[in-house]
């Protein structure tokens, strides 16, 4: 649109688009200090029965407030209910059952692995994502930055290789459903609101059916674990979502998909500083590794210079942006 004195005003923002980036990194960052919080007094699949809670709720308001409605159609919801699995329920469940083992610092950094699982898939799973040499150079990067988080060259000395295997299999849980809804519901014509309403909904009767059968129900409800709950449903889950998708419609995929970078920064910063995990140097050390090759493994070719509302760098890519996919 033309930028004159007859053009409409783009309609103005409460807060910056750096504001919202910022707060963005930090609910998702402190995302798994809450989980560590709380599971010390709830069972890992009551913690993401009341994370989906929490978030479905704020989503739903959402959804009220500007009067979406659900989606229609038999398989739009099988193939919601499969994406609510493997983008919600599934990697919740495994990221908080593996923080009964591992400090929250080292899950915020197996996080960081996912769209180093997602390049790893789309070469067999997607026929139009072809490798190039900087992506797949960046593929085997990430992973020596796994390995180096491990410290394998201790023989996995003092590590939990359950707890971490967890969370590795939670981060590699969400590319696997990006893949699949970009082959079922990338073309649907219902709202990103909509869809992802109605996927956090079925992520959160998944769980209610599955919670009773494997948890009793709680002696206390204690208020800091609780609340750690709460926050991490609303903010984490229903916010954070909400903003995302205002980042994605004002700067940009790229741009906004940069706050992945950060989550495992703060994730291991609040671990350290409030929950006084320890650290040894190469926790961080394979974190810096591990970002390096997801950047590279996003990169791609250059393309005419255009202008930009910001500076753009290799993000994680595209996800499918008519789900709900957080940490």
């Amino acid at each position: 649109m033309s930028r004159t004195g007859t053009s409409s005003p783009a309609p103005r923002r409460v807060l910056d688009w750096r504001l919202r980036f910022g707060f963005l990194a930090l609910v998702w960052g402190f995302s798994f200090l809450f989980m560590k919080v709380g599971t010390e007094a709830f069972a890992p699949f009551q913690v993401t029965l009341g994370r989906l809670a929490f978030g479905t709720a704020v989503v739903a308001a959402a959804m009220a407030v500007k009067r979406e409605r659900l989606p229609r159609g038999a398989w739009t919801w099988v193939h919601l209910a499969v994406a609510g699995l493997l983008l919600n329920a599934l990697p919740f469940s495994l990221f908080a059952f593996s923080e009964l083992t591992i400090p929250s610092s080292l899950a915020g950094i197996c996080n960081a692995t996912s769209p180093l699982w997602g390049m790893a898939l789309s070469l067999v799973a997607l026929s139009e994502d072809r490798p190039t040499r900087r992506r797949v150079a960046g593929l085997g990067i990430g992973f020596l930055g796994v390995l180096t988080v491990l410290g394998v060259w201790q023989g996995f000395d003092g590590l939990d290789v359950t707890g971490t295997s967890l969370a590795l299999l939670a981060s590699l849980s969400y590319p696997v459903g990006w893949i699949y809804v970009r082959r079922t519901l990338a073309g649907s014509s219902h709202s990103h609101l909509s869809l992802t309403g109605a996927q956090l909904g079925l992520a959160t009767l998944q769980l209610a059916v599955v919670t009773p059968l494997f948890t009793s129900v709680p002696t206390g409800l204690p208020l800091l674990p609780l609340l750690s709950v709460a926050a991490l449903g609303v903010l984490g889950t229903g916010l954070a979502f909400l903003i995302q998708y205002d980042l994605v419609a004002e700067v940009g995929p790229t741009t906004a998909q940069m706050v992945t970078y950060f989550t495992p920064v703060i994730a291991t910063t609040a671990g350290v500083a409030l929950l006084g995990e320890s650290l040894s140097w190469s926790t961080p050390a394979g974190a810096v590794i591990v970002l390096a090759g997801a950047a590279l493994t996003q990169s791609r070719p250059k393309r005419a210079r255009r202008p930009v509302p910001a500076p753009e760098v290799a993000g994680l890519g595209e996800r499918p942006r008519a789900t709900a996919s957080h940490t």
